[in-house]
């Protein structure tokens, strides 16, 4: 059951993070998302069969043979035209920004709770799956705002980098995905400590 309730738990996670970029994306201007049905919580319009299922299964139960390692997962990527954008300045950089920020709103909504209401203590399995969706939440967001493309952090680095800089752009726009296989498997356990960090810091308690 615990599997499955992670399972859901990052599914709806990764769902609510793409229909945020695709609301902001309309309310800048650009209707795509909308048009494509993508602005809906109805899990069938975003699942992408690896990414959302078979991927984070796998993690999952690595995880609980090993003791530790990174869970994630990802959904269809939300259509959108930057070219429609009211805001053609910093519009994809807002859109990059949306995704991140939902899974902190949420980590935020369920962890305050967790923090500001010690009459939960009575109920031990209501804690640990707030706090499953708490630390979820925030890894979905931290490891999406790394500066690495096809990452959110990309898009938000690109959109702040003058243009002399383009060279930069080139070279992560080329390495990226094996620039993030490195961090994944070498330097994820550093970033983790932020995870939990934070995690401490909304909680007020450990996870680990």
């Amino acid at each position: 059951m615990e599997y499955i309730f992670l399972i859901i738990v990052l599914i709806f996670s990764i769902i609510i993070h793409e229909i945020a970029h695709g609301s902001v994306a309309y309310y800048l201007g650009d209707p795509t998302a909308k048009y494509a049905g993508r602005l809906t919580l109805n899990p069938l319009k975003h699942l992408d069969p690896i990414g959302s299922v078979i991927v984070p299964i796998f993690l999952i139960i690595m995880s609980k043979v090993t003791g530790g390692g990174i869970i994630f997962g990802w959904a269809k990527p939300v259509p959108i035209n930057p070219y429609n954008f009211k805001d053609q300045k910093y519009g994809s950089m807002k859109v990059a920004l949306a995704g991140p920020a939902s899974n902190l709103i949420i980590a935020l909504f369920f962890g305050l709770i967790l923090r500001f209401f010690p009459g939960l203590a009575t109920f031990p399995g209501l804690i640990v799956m707030f706090s499953y969706i708490v630390y979820i939440n925030i890894l979905l967001a931290i490891f999406n705002l790394l500066p690495v493309p096809p990452l959110d952090g990309s898009h938000i680095l690109f959109a702040l980098l003058p243009p002399s800089a383009r060279n930069i752009k080139i070279f992560l726009q080329q390495f990226g995905l094996f620039i993030l296989l490195f961090i994944i498997f070498f330097v994820f356990q550093y970033v983790i400590f932020i995870i939990n960090w934070i995690f401490t810091l909304i909680t007020g308690f450990s996870l680990f």
